[in-house]
């Protein structure tokens, strides 16, 4: 039986607590502008995704508001579903004032393992008021194909 000791450092773990804090903060800081008028920010978001799974398939439902269907890329590459896109912020109009942006833009990348009996040839994806739905049908062997897939 080999067993290993390591020696624990508080220090590293109070380091890595506070930098997890001052990410959060810093984004909220650059969000309410050290608490006064709100500016504008482009922020890194990841869509909601549903996955439920029966006898026949695996569904991915992941909620992509305001986005257009050349707007969002779902590919398989070894055993990986990858679901990648971009929503742009609207332009300002000079005419308006904008007293709050909460929704958040730019790009994305959500990855997920699948398993091996996933048919990735028969992978198919639709997208219809900003709902992505990627249905993965079972009962395959495990491949290692990449395979690029068509969003109707």
């Amino acid at each position: 039986m080999n067993t290993q000791l390591s020696r624990w450092n508080p220090w590293k773990e109070m380091e890595q607590m506070q930098n997890r804090l001052a990410s959060l903060w810093g984004a909220d800081l650059a969000r309410t502008n050290g608490g006064k008028e709100e500016a504008l920010a482009v922020a890194e978001w990841n869509p909601r995704v549903d996955i439920v799974e029966d006898e026949k398939e695996i569904l991915v439902k992941a909620e992509l508001p305001e986005m257009k269907r050349e707007d969002v890329k779902v590919a398989v590459d070894q055993g990986v579903l990858t679901v990648s896109g971009e929503r742009k912020l609207e332009k300002e109009e000079k005419d308006k004032k904008y007293h709050r942006i909460e929704r958040e833009y730019g790009s994305f990348l959500r990855s997920f393992a699948l398993p091996p009996t996933v048919v990735a040839e028969k992978v198919s994806a639709e997208f219809k008021d900003g709902m992505l739905r990627v249905h993965l049908p079972k009962n395959g062997k495990a491949g290692g194909k990449s395979v690029e897939i068509k969003v109707t």
